[in-house]
This record gives C-alpha cells, sequence and structure tokens, in this order.
C-alpha cells in the first residue's frame, strides 16, 4: 500500500471581528460621565498543520464516501519533519510494515511549541477536518479519534470541543477533563493505558472512563498490566480495535 500522498499543508486564513471600544478622532474633550462607545478591529488568522495523507486502495476507482481516521502523535514527534510522525501509530504500521487500512488516514504534526489539546491546534484540527472533508470522499458519519501520550490529551480535549464530530474516540495514555464528559456521552469511546505507566499516570484515564459510566456512557478501558507508557505499541497492533472503531457511526 502507497502513501498517495505524504507532505500536503493545510492553509486557513480566517478574519475575526471583535467587538469592543474604538478610537476616534477627538475634535473636543469628550464630556465627564459614562457615554457609549465602540472598538473594531480586524485580526487575519492563519491556520497552518503539515500532514500525512494515506488514501486506501480503491479509493481513486471508487465513488463511495470512506470513513476517516484522524490521529493524532505524542510529544516526542512534534516539528516540522514529517518522518518523525511515521515513528508511532498507524503511520508507522504503513511506512515500516507495509499495513494497508480500509480508511483513509490523517496524521497532523504538531509544531515544536505547540500541543494537541491548546486553544490554536484544536482549532487547527477542526479547520483541518473541514477541509478534508470538503476536498476527499469521506463519509462525515464515519470520522474517527486517536491519539497517544499527548495525542492522547488531545483526542479528549478535540472531542470535548467539537463533540458532535466524531463517531469513535480512542485516546491511549492520555489526560482528560472529567468535568466535560458530559459533552462527549453519547459517542461510543475505548480507552488504553499501561499499568506501569509513569509518565502519565493510569489514574488519568481511570478517572475520564468513571465520569463517562456514571452517565451511562458507552465506554470500555483496556489496562495493559505489564506495559509502561507505551501501551500503543499493542493497541495498534489489535484487529479487534479496527473491527470495533469501523462498526461506530455517528448518533448510533
Amino acid at each position: 500500500m502507497k502513501l498517495r500522498s505524504a507532505v500536503p499543508v493545510f492553509f486557513l486564513s480566517a478574519a475575526l471581528l471583535i467587538p469592543g471600544c474604538t478610537q476616534v478622532e477627538e475634535s473636543s474633550p469628550p464630556n465627564p460621565g459614562q457615554t457609549p462607545q465602540t472598538f473594531e478591529k480586524e485580526i487575519r488568522l492563519t491556520l497552518r498543520l503539515q500532514y500525512l495523507l494515506y488514501l486506501p486502495a480503491g479509493y481513486q476507482d471508487s465513488k463511495e464516501k470512506w470513513p476517516l481516521m484522524l490521529f493524532l502523535h505524542g510529544a516526542g514527534e512534534r516539528g516540522a519533519d514529517l518522518e518523525k510522525v511515521k515513528v508511532h501509530g498507524p503511520p508507522k504500521l504503513i511506512a515500516k510494515e507495509g499495513k494497508a487500512f480500509p480508511f483513509i488516514l490523517v496524521s497532523p504534526q504538531c509544531p515544536d511549541d505547540g500541543f494537541w489539546s491548546s486553544e490554536l491546534q484544536l482549532e487547527e484540527l477542526n479547520a483541518l477536518l473541514d477541509d478534508l472533508v470538503a476536498r476527499y470522499r469521506i463519509d462525515p458519519e464515519r470520522i474517527y479519534l486517536t491519539g497517544l501520550s499527548m495525542g492522547g490529551f488531545g483526542t479528549w480535549s478535540l472531542a470535548c470541543r467539537y463533540p458532535g464530530r466524531f463517531a469513535a474516540l480512542a485516546p491511549i495514555c492520555g489526560r482528560g477533563d472529567p468535568k466535560k464528559v458530559e459533552r462527549i456521552k453519547h459517542v461510543p469511546v475505548w480507552v488504553f493505558h499501561g499499568a506501569k505507566d509513569k509518565t502519565v499516570p493510569p489514574k488519568d484515564s481511570q478517572d475520564m472512563v468513571d465520569a463517562l459510566k456514571k452517565l451511562g456512557a458507552n465506554v470500555k478501558f483496556t489496562l495493559y498490566p505489564n506495559a509502561d507508557h507505551d501501551s500503543w505499541s499493542e493497541t495498534y497492533h489489535n484487529l479487534e480495535f479496527y473491527e470495533w472503531l469501523l462498526q461506530q457511526r455517528r448518533g448510533k
């Protein structure tokens, strides 16, 4: 299976209008007391992400819409070299092991000074998905989100920020805010963590799982008894994981 497009770069420019108080030239000093004023300023925001794009065999010859997996890497793969994104997870399975997937895979790279759960990166990821859905034959009912370590943090954060976007979530050794899980109680979730993880304590995943269970959510938790921080290798090699993922549809 070939990686059809290795280095697409995504750009988005947006004009934001911010209300407040505008400075105008004064012909005379303002009157004393409280008076209504207006501020208006145009801000241009450019969002930029490099990413790996994998198109499955048969994509070009078919008119059907395909599932999409958004994969978020860990902190060690940040930067401006997309080869680093192939170090772990599904991009590694494609590049190093020749794995073929029956879905579109998008693997963006977080910049050196970024973090997947930051406000800017969340906006970038959501805008990237909008762009992909507009340009490729993607089934919006089957968009899946997964990530490891920092990408696990990003998985929880992105889903809670845009709870109507995803058909299923698979955060691996990540951390989220249990107070926000009300927003994603309708989304199937499979959580993974290593019991011996000293980098991100397994309690961080357990807290999210417990909060979801209290809401009656469809959530599963796999705790690998002998794994430390690397709880992703076994997960992404597990065929049952992909079978479960592809069974999920948004709103069902």
